[in-house]
C-alpha cells in the first residue's frame, strides 16, 4: 500500500490531550521480568515478539516537517456538531492557542510536564496497589476518597450559580469530586487564577451540605469549629496539589450554545449539583478556577448529570496542532458517531471510579504484534489526565522493536532520549521536506480498532526531538496506561448504561 499524504499534527508544548479525562482500560499483557535499558540490543532480542502475519500492507504517515509544531492562533470554528447539544463544551488544553487561561510564559517545558506525567502514574499505580490508601499524619479522608490521581490539563468553561459566574475548570476522569475556589479566601489559601473566586453570598441558590446530609460521608469530622456544621472535605492529589473546604450545591450551567427560546432555557442548567467550596488550595492548578470530576463515582459531574441527560459522556480531544477546540457532551449520544467501534467497559472493584476496556492487540505500519498471553491479563488505564501511554515492558519492546524497524527504511538520525521517552528522532535535516511515520492501530476486545492519529503517535518536543509517545510501565505487575496522546481526534463514547466504550475517527480536527 502507498504511503497516504496527510497533514501533520503539531504537538502543542506541555499538551496531555485536549481534554483531561481519566478512563480505565485492560490490557493483555503477559508479565516478564523487568529487564534494564532498551538498546538496539534490546530491540533486536524482542524483534522476535512480532507476528509473522501482516495486513493488507504498511500503513504510514507521510508528513511535511514544517507542520510538526503547533498553531499559536485559535479559530473561531465550532469543534463538531455534538457541541451544539444542550450539554456539551468547548475543550481546551490550558496551555494551547484556545485556552482562556494561556499567559505567556506560563506552559511548563517538556521535561517538568513529562516529570508530572510520571507523579500522575505513579499516583494511579499505587491507588491500584492501595499504596496511597493512606494521606499521612493529620489529613482527613473526608467527604471523597483522599487521594485522586492528578490535576489534570484540559479545560471547559463552565456557569455556576445563579445569576450564573462564568468559570474555567480542568476536567478529569480520573476523579469524582468537583470543586471550584470560593471567596473569601482565608490569607495565603488560595492560589491565584484568573477570574474572580466564586462567592456563594452572591449566588441565591447556593446552599450548604451540612453534616447530617445523606451527601455528607465525612461527619467524623464535623464540628471543628463552634456552631459550623457544614460538611469538609479535602483532596490531595498525586503531584502533591490539594483542596480543602467545604461542600456545597447549586446550579451548574452547561454547554457553549445560547437557548434557542424561552422554554430551552432551562435544558442545560443542573439544579442542586453538589461540588467543594475550596478555601484552603495549593498545587499545580495553574490559573484554572477549579477542578470537575468526571469519574463513575456518585458525586462526579457525569453521575449527577445522568438523571437529566442520560448515563455516559463523549468528547472528542483535538491534535495538539489544531487551533479549534474539541468537545466534551453530557448523556450518551443518540445516534452514536457514525463508525464507531464498541468494545465491553470492565469493572475493578478495588478502583471502581476508573473506566476499563481490554485490549488485545497493537499494529505497527499495519503489521500485528504479540501484545498479549492467554495466561496473563493486566489492566490497562486509559486516561484523558496522562499524556504518554505506559504498557508493560513485554508489550512496549514490541512495539518499539516494531517501530524501530520500520523507522530503518528511511535512516533517520536519532536524537537523544527525553525523560521517560526513549525513542527520539532528530528531523532538522527535511526540514523543508517530509517525513514517514509508521501508523500505530490499537485493537480493543469485540474487534474496535482505532487508528491512532499522527499525533498520538509521536511526542514533538521540537523538530530536532520527535519521541514515541509510548513507555515501559513498570515491572509488568501492575497496570498500564493508555493517555491521552493516543485519543486525539477520536469521538470517544461512554455509554456506561450499556457498559460500552466506543470510538469513532475523525470526531475533531
Amino acid at each position: 500500500m502507498a504511503p497516504v499524504r496527510r497533514r501533520g499534527a503539531a504537538l502543542c508544548r506541555g499538551s496531555r490531550v485536549f481534554l483531561v479525562f481519566l478512563v480505565a482500560v485492560a490490557l493483555d499483557v503477559a508479565s516478564s521480568s523487568p529487564r534494564r535499558g532498551l538498546g538496539a540490543s534490546a530491540a533486536a532480542g524482542d524483534a522476535a515478539e512480532l507476528e509473522t502475519e501482516t495486513g493488507s500492507g504498511p500503513e504510514w504517515h507521510v508528513v511535511s516537517v514544517a507542520d510538526l509544531l503547533p498553531a499559536a492562533v485559535c479559530t473561531a470554528s465550532q469543534a463538531a456538531s455534538n457541541s451544539s447539544s444542550a450539554s456539551a463544551f468547548s475543550v481546551m488544553h490550558r496551555h494551547g492557542p484556545c485556552s482562556p487561561l494561556q499567559t505567556p510564559g506560563d506552559a511548563p517545558s517538556d521535561a517538568d510536564l513529562l516529570d508530572q506525567d510520571q507523579a500522575r502514574v505513579d499516583s494511579i499505580l499505587g491507588m491500584i496497589t492501595n499504596e496511597t490508601s493512606a494521606v499521612g499524619p493529620g489529613v482527613s479522608l473526608p467527604a471523597e476518597r483522599g487521594i485522586s490521581v492528578g490535576t489534570g490539563n484540559y479545560v471547559v468553561s463552565v456557569g455556576l450559580g445563579t445569576p450564573a459566574r462564568d468559570l474555567t475548570v480542568v476536567f478529569d476522569t480520573g476523579s469524582d469530586l468537583s470543586w471550584v475556589q470560593c471567596g473569601p479566601c482565608s490569607s495565603g489559601g488560595c492560589y491565584k487564577q484568573q477570574d474572580p473566586l466564586f462567592a456563594p453570598s452572591d449566588s441565591s441558590t447556593f446552599s450548604a451540605v451540612r453534616c447530617g446530609a445523606r451527601e455528607c460521608r465525612a461527619r467524623q469530622s464535623c464540628g471543628g469549629s463552634p456552631g459550623d456544621d457544614r460538611c469538609p472535605y479535602e483532596v490531595v492529589y498525586g503531584d502533591k496539589s490539594r483542596t480543602q473546604g467545604h461542600l456545597g450545591n447549586d446550579t451548574l450551567t452547561l454547554g457553549t450554545m445560547a437557548p434557542a427560546n424561552a422554554s430551552a432555557e432551562n435544558d442545560n442548567k443542573l439544579p442542586g449539583f453538589v461540588f467543594g467550596c475550596g478555601e484552603n488550595n495549593t498545587g499545580l492548578f495553574g490559573q484554572a478556577d477549579g477542578l470537575f470530576g468526571l469519574g463513575r463515582g456518585k458525586v462526579s459531574l457525569s453521575s449527577q448529570a445522568a438523571g437529566k441527560f442520560g448515563e455516559g459522556f463523549s468528547y472528542c480531544l483535538p491534535s495538539s496542532s489544531s487551533s479549534a477546540p474539541g468537545y466534551l457532551s453530557l448523556g450518551t449520544p443518540v445516534p452514536a458517531p457514525a463508525h464507531a467501534q464498541f468494545t465491553p467497559m470492565l469493572n475493578r472493584t478495588t478502583t471502581p471510579s476508573f473506566y476499563y476496556v481490554k485490549l488485545v492487540g497493537i499494529r505497527v505500519a499495519g503489521r500485528a504484534i504479540r501484545v498479549s498471553s492467554p495466561r496473563v491479563a493486566l489492566p490497562l488505564i486509559v486516561d484523558s489526565g496522562t499524556v504518554i501511554t505506559r504498557l508493560a515492558p513485554r508489550a512496549y519492546r514490541a512495539l518499539r522493536a516494531a517501530f524501530l524497524s520500520a523507522m530503518g527504511k528511511y535512516g533517520y538520525k536519532r536524537a537523544p532520549r527525553l525523560s521517560i521517552l526513549d525513542t527520539c528522532y532528530d528531523f532538522t535535516a527535511h526540514a523543508n521536506a517530509t517525513v514517514s511515520i509508521p501508523a500505530v492501530a490499537l485493537v480493543f476486545a469485540g474487534g474496535a480498532t482505532i487508528s491512532v492519529d499522527f499525533s498520538g503517535v509521536l511526542y514533538v518536543a521540537k523538530v530536532a526531538q520527535a519521541c514515541l509517545a509510548f513507555a515501559p510501565n513498570g515491572d509488568g505487575r501492575s497496570a498500564g496506561i493508555l493517555g491521552n496522546t493516543q485519543q486525539r481526534t477520536l469521538a470517544v463514547v461512554y455509554d456506561v448504561a450499556r457498559q460500552k466504550i466506543g470510538f469513532a475517527a475523525k470526531g475533531c480536527s
